[in-house]
């Protein structure tokens, strides 16, 4: 039986056909899922906080994915112009949805804005824009070239779960951002960073397995070769969330 992993989505407030809201994925997130063995269950920003419960409840893991700017307010700062867009509705129903996942300390994978939402949650900040807050010194976050392919290298640091899961110290990666971590959250350590410094990776160090990264996985690799390590990664958090699945139907 594949496990149920809860996937958060996007909701756009006028994006339908008659300039109503609606709720957006990648497919490609559903794909790599799929392809790790397990089956993703969406979870909205539409969905009252009593059924955003039952839908964690009954899941074995949690996927946070890419999107919209955070909204400051959530870390204490005030907005400044080179803010993006920032969706509250969002936000809220993520911290609903993460809070109910670490209240049962199942498997948590965070992806761009997953990963930095794993940081504010826990109490951390975000620098609202890199270039504003590296002075014009950080190599290049935000690619030109298609969203399948590398843009720069990361370092892993050795013995996390992400260097275990992905069995390499370094690493080539996709970056498609203008935000990052800025102090990190007390429980959280550090796992990867790219050349510049800016922290790429995440994960905590009081619950069994969450893991925020900075890049996107998920964009190519639902084709990729089983020797990928962005499969790898994926397998690796599929792996945990089946051990979780099996002990808690035990």
């Amino acid at each position: 039986m594949r496990p149920l992993v809860a996937l958060s989505t996007d909701i756009d407030p006028k994006g339908g056909y008659y300039r109503q809201a609606r709720v957006a994925i990648y497919a490609n997130y559903l794909a790599v899922l799929e392809r790790a063995g397990l089956t993703p269950v969406l979870i909205t920003p539409a969905h009252s906080e009593e059924s955003i419960r039952t839908l964690v409840d009954a899941c074995a893991g949690l996927v946070l994915s890419g999107g919209d700017d955070i909204d400051p307010s959530r870390y204490g700062q005030d907005p400044i112009p080179e803010l993006g867009t920032v969706n509250p509705p969002r936000d809220e129903a993520e911290c609903r949805t993460l809070n109910a996942a670490v209240e049962r300390d199942i498997p948590v994978l965070g992806i761009c804005r997953g990963h930095q939402l794993i940081n504010v949650f826990f109490g951390g900040t975000l620098c609202q824009d890199i270039e504003v807050a590296m002075a014009g010194n950080a190599a290049s976050h935000q690619q030109t070239s298609p969203w399948g392919s590398h843009h720069h290298d990361a370092s892993i640091e050795p013995g996390s779960r992400l260097a275990d899961a992905i069995g390499r110290d370094r690493l080539e990666i996709n970056s498609f951002h203008h935000q990052a971590i800025q102090e990190l959250a007390p429980n959280l350590d550090v796992t990867a960073r790219a050349d510049d410094g800016l922290i790429e990776a995440v994960e905590s160090r009081d619950h069994h397995w969450v893991v925020g990264v900075q890049w996107h996985p998920e964009r190519h690799e639902a084709r990729a070769e089983d020797t990928d390590p962005n499969i790898r990664l994926f397998n690796a958090f599929a792996e945990v969330v089946r051990e979780g699945a099996l002990a808690a139907a035990s």
